[in-house]
């Protein structure tokens, strides 16, 4: 178990569960982050006294630093300012909550910095996983996954003498608000349809993503990057219930599952108090109580984006970085309603026709890849 932390992203969904984790257990919280809202921001540095604050920008930074003139907390900004909150001597763990590819320079930094990382980004494995895992290697940083699916994986795996027994990764998948519906119905949806999850509580670009099946798209490739895995060797099944998180099936045909109430503060506590279990004031799920589970194969005609997701895994690549990009542009420009939820898949699929794969690109064609992409969609969408 760690005891001090540093939370990149404090004021999103995983962020503020987060810190009901750190209150929950103890866990002292030493430098939090966010990107504008520093309303919510200076309500948490006032709660839990962080020794550190940062924002992305120099204007709500002073703003900050002025509300906060009666503590004694540094305000920081920018991109320097999340680097230093990730390397922070004093922090043994680094939450990353940072949503989209702006993680990826405060993750290098923690892993450089030998930290426990527990990672509730999953865009920064699906652009430079290999770069990210390598580096872990090299600095000896511990990467411990907060996602609901991933960490399902991780808690199986404890029960593997060795990685070499393990056969098929198994995502689970709730279908999102739209399951059962055709393509074309899909296209029609609007913003507040598509923000209607069926059981979890998130941020608005996941809650899209999970409606295009994006989300799961993503997690595939995450899946890949943080247990070495071929892409043969991942499936997705749609279990609309959300009480089997993930499933690992075994060389001898045993299947693990990890199984809980759709609550995203016991995965936190997990990679925070990993390899302990500690006690929690949340209800345990109820066996006699829970719906029937079921179990069905996700409808990659309908929801495309999953089957562009998988198809860029397999190529591997800088076309993992454009399928990311692309669709981080398109939800933003879906969220502003300048497009519709149908365009998504269209504009993603149009910026990897019109993108070259780099099959082993450095940090800097990587970046190079991402820009890219968010200018095709933005160029095509106002066409």
């Amino acid at each position: 178990m760690v005891n001090t932390i540093s939370l990149l992203g404090s004021t999103g969904s995983i962020g503020r569960q987060t810190l009901d984790v750190c209150r929950e257990q103890g866990i002292r919280v030493a430098a939090l982050t966010a990107r504008s809202r520093i309303d919510l921001l200076e309500q948490q540095a006032r709660a839990f006294r962080p020794q550190l604050v940062a924002v992305a920008e120099l204007e709500p930074a002073l703003e900050l630093a002025r509300r906060l003139a009666d503590l004694k907390i540094e305000v920081a900004y920018g991109l320097d300012g999340l680097r230093r909150a990730a390397s922070l001597p004093e922090s043994e763990a680094v939450v990353t909550a940072v949503v989209g590819m702006a993680a990826l320079w405060p993750t290098m930094a923690a892993v450089e910095a030998g930290k426990r990382v527990a990672f509730a980004n999953k865009e920064t494995l699906v652009c430079a996983g290999e770069l990210v895992m390598e580096a872990a290697r090299r600095y000896g940083a511990e990467i411990i996954p907060v996602d609901s699916e991933h960490s399902a994986i991780f808690q199986c795996m404890q029960g593997c003498r060795d990685r070499g027994e393990m056969k098929r990764l198994i995502l689970t998948c709730s279908g999102g608000p739209f399951f059962g519906l055709r393509r074309e119905e899909v296209a029609k949806k609007s913003k507040a349809e598509a923000l209607c999850h069926p059981n979890w509580s998130m941020g608005e670009k996941i809650t899209i993503d999970c409606a295009t099946l994006m989300n799961k798209g993503l997690e595939y490739i995450e899946a890949m990057r943080l247990f070495r895995a071929a892409p043969e060797q991942v499936s997705v099944v749609i279990h609309r219930q959300s009480v089997i998180h993930s499933m690992v099936e075994f060389t001898d045909g045993a299947v693990l599952a990890q199984m809980g109430t759709p609550d995203m503060r016991l995965p936190i506590r997990y990679a925070l108090t990993y390899p302990e279990r500690r006690k929690s004031e949340q209800p345990p799920l109820d066996l006699l109580n829970c719906p029937p589970l079921t179990f069905a194969p996700p409808d990659l005609d309908a929801f495309p984006c999953l089957k562009m997701a998988m198809d860029c895994a397999k190529a591997g690549g800088t076309c993992c970085t454009v399928l990311n990009a692309a669709n981080e542009a398109a939800v933003e420009l879906f969220r502003r309603e300048e497009v519709s939820l149908g365009q998504i898949p269209d504009l993603v699929a149009a910026a990897l026709d019109r993108t070259a794969n780099i099959r082993h690109p450095s940090l800097e064609q990587i970046l190079d890849a991402d820009r890219r992409a968010r200018t095709l969609v933005m160029e095509m969408a106002a066409c």
